[in-house]
């Protein structure tokens, strides 16, 4: 029954969120509650949210302080340069603008984290988009894809994961996945064409020298905030920020709070001036935050109740014989939905070690395994497990559900891509 629970409140969440009866917001507080009474826990909902809520407040205060950073950032103008250089870049140009946004995103995501990139490509590309009337919605499909393949690089997380499940060293599983993050990120560029071909015919190219222009003075707002002495000052604090993260000097959290400390401090000494920065940002903190911390809510009532233990175990009996030989690509598209439902820690160390035990018998390795459980990576970016994805959508202003239901098919692509990619190149073997 736990099985049957756990799938249900899932696609209860995502029904209601789809369907727009219920905002995230709500339906990741209440579906859970009335899934965990319905299996008998009233006695332990308490400690199971809390739980849940503990787990994710590192993320939660991570993202408060490092949507902050940024916005400081944004403010004191560090971004205005790159914005200019994109301007003149796209020259007015939708469909250079997109296929630049695939380039830039991807660079950003080498450091394996939603959240960072997402902050710094909206921060950067955000009034440009508005600007020019480009759909907000194509940079988040392509920003998405961005983390979908680069989330892979070792220090992104599920990696790690997989290879300390499969007791292997994480270069063996990374490095032969390289050829299919490359064509992943073709398709990418190319599905970033097609956005942008869309938005030539929608919309047009804007190819007078006078507008464009106007564009590049317009980006220029909020002058009383900007810092331009101070431009060195806070480029040198943000690589010293990126290095820590990449490094892991400290926990990520901490390091948000700290350059957010410092990024006040250097740009805006004034204690009435940090106050109105500070106070201009609340709404999309606030915004964010409290998504974080219902989906901990979630995350707690799931894992809790034993659903998610249930609900990885039942993967194993739903296939065939028949798949036996061919579990390895049958691994990369099961991924796919059960890191969509699933955390990944319950897939890569509840899952993968079954299924690659499994595989064994028919001489497919433990690195092929590992290798293959990466390759789904892009669809759970757009679980509703994942915290960094909500980030987004606030930061673009789009609604949830609509993100999803514009975002599956084109992410799905993805992983066929890699999928093939990696079966071409002989990443994984089609059959043991």
């Amino acid at each position: 029954m736990l099985v049957f629970y756990g799938y249900a409140m899932v696609a209860t969440f995502m029904a209601l969120i789809m369907t727009k009866r219920m905002s995230a917001l709500v339906g990741l507080i209440v579906v859970p509650i009335v899934f965990a009474l319905l299996t008998g826990h009233q006695s332990d909902l308490g400690t199971m949210m809390l739980d849940g809520i503990r787990k994710l407040a590192p993320t939660g205060i991570m993202l408060m302080f490092g949507i902050l950073y940024f916005s400081i950032m944004t403010d004191a103008g560090l971004f205005d340069p790159i914005v200019h250089r994109v301007v003149r870049m796209t020259k007015g140009d939708p469909l250079r603008l997109l296929v630049g946004t695939a380039v830039m995103g991807t660079i950003v995501a080498l450091d394996g984290d939603g959240a960072t990139t997402y902050v710094i490509c909206a921060a950067a590309l955000l009034p440009i988009y508005r600007k020019l009337g480009v759909k907000l919605q194509y940079m988040a499909t392509i920003l998405l894809m961005s983390i979908g393949i680069m989330n892979i690089v070792p220090w992104g997380g599920p990696t790690a994961r997989a290879a300390s499940a499969m007791h292997l060293d994480v270069a063996e599983v990374f490095l032969p996945l390289i050829p299919a993050m490359l064509v992943g990120f073709g398709y990418q560029v190319f599905v970033a064409a097609i956005f942008g071909m869309r938005e030539r015919v929608r919309i047009g190219v804007m190819r007078d020298p006078a507008q464009l222009e106007g564009i590049e003075r317009a980006l220029d707002d909020m002058p009383e905030h900007r810092r331009p002495k101070m431009m060195w000052a806070n480029l040198a604090l943000t690589v010293a920020l990126l290095y820590g993260l990449v490094s892991e000097v400290l926990p990520l959290a901490v390091l948000f709070m700290v350059a957010t400390a410092f990024a006040l401090m250097l740009n805006y000494p004034q204690l009435k001036q940090q106050q109105e920065r500070v106070a201009s940002h609340a709404a999309n903190v606030l915004a964010v935050v409290s998504l974080i911390f219902a989906a901990g809510i979630f995350t707690g009532v799931i894992g809790g109740t034993g659903m998610l233990k249930a609900m990885s175990e039942s993967l194993l009996f739903v296939m065939p014989d028949w798949l036996g030989p061919y579990l390895a690509p049958a691994t990369a598209l099961i991924s796919a939905p059960a890191t969509y439902v699933l955390t990944n820690d319950a897939f890569y160390f509840g899952v993968l070690p079954l299924l690659a035990s499994t595989a064994d018998a028919y001489g497919i390795g433990a690195a092929e395994m590992a290798r293959a459980s990466l390759i789904g990576q892009p669809i759970h970016l757009l679980s509703p497990l994942v915290a960094s994805t909500y980030l987004l959508v606030s930061l673009l202003d789009l609604n949830y559900a609509d993100n999803q239901r514009a975002s599956i098919a084109w992410v799905f692509g993805l992983v066929l891509a890699m999928l093939a990619a990696a079966l071409l190149f002989g990443i994984i073997p089609l059959r043991g």
